[in-house]
């Protein structure tokens, strides 16, 4: 879990090695997108399964529809914006907090943003409620696997304590059946290297990547496996997609 932007953690890198590197590699796969393409499972919003089915810059694609321009005409930065959005929509992003994260925009023109994304997309709003109104009832919320998550504070009298809740409340229903869907993964592919005793070993998660060690000369079958695996682990109407399985020296 180190960062790769910088050329300092591309150095320290270059300290995770194979246990025998002489034959073997570090492979990853990780899911694209995925809590996004969990958002739009549970939402259904058609401009998002759109663009997760056509296999689109799905940034440039909400970009688009908040902007009302074509695809092609998205510029570098409205696309920044739009995934700003993307990623903080889960996280319950106050226009302060989209403001303070997008150098030059007034905390006015964000609200103005936000509010144009929820007109545009008002089945991510009406998910959103949705878990907040279960979590009302039943004082917790569920992953897509049924996994339970108590919000205690839902119902409290305390503003802050209760916008905490509220946001705990929907992206524990997002990122939690992200993890659903990896721990499935992986149990499926380590079920699968176990039966047909392939050279594969499962070393670590990281949030939505798997890492494996792998004999070079076998690494091109053994990523085609762990691509099944993971994309069948979980049906969902936005389809699965896997990134390009890597080695690590190519990273």
């Amino acid at each position: 879990n180190i960062p790769i932007r910088t050329d300092e953690g591309r150095r320290i890198r270059l300290a995770f090695v194979p246990g025998d590197p002489d034959k073997n590699v570090l492979l990853t796969a990780d899911y694209s997108q995925i809590e996004l393409r969990i958002l739009a499972h549970f939402t259904q919003e058609p401009a998002l399964l759109r663009a997760f089915e056509a296999d689109e810059d799905v940034h440039r694609a909400v970009a688009a529809e908040v902007f009302g321009v074509a695809m092609e005409q998205v510029t570098r930065e409205q696309r920044g914006y739009a995934k700003i959005i993307n990623f903080g929509i889960i996280y319950g992003v106050s226009a302060y907090g989209l403001s303070d994260r997008i150098e030059g925009l007034t905390v006015q023109a964000a609200g103005e943003l936000i509010a144009t994304y929820n007109k545009r997309f008002p089945g991510i709003q009406q998910f959103f409620r949705k878990c907040v109104r279960e979590a009302q009832d039943k004082g917790y919320v569920e992953t897509i696997l049924g996994r339970r998550r108590p919000i205690p504070d839902i119902n409290s009298g305390v503003l802050q304590q209760r916008n905490y809740a509220e946001r705990a409340a929907i992206n524990s229903v997002v990122q939690g059946s992200a993890a659903d869907l990896i721990k499935r993964a992986m149990f499926n592919v380590f079920d699968r290297i176990t039966r047909e005793h392939r050279p594969s070993k499962l070393l670590l998660q990281v949030h939505d990547e798997l890492v494996f060690e792998t004999p070079a000369d076998q690494v091109e079958s053994e990523a085609a496996m762990v691509r099944e695996e993971m994309t069948r682990a979980m049906k969902l109407l936005s389809l699965i997609h896997i990134s390009e399985p890597t080695r690590q020296a190519e990273i």
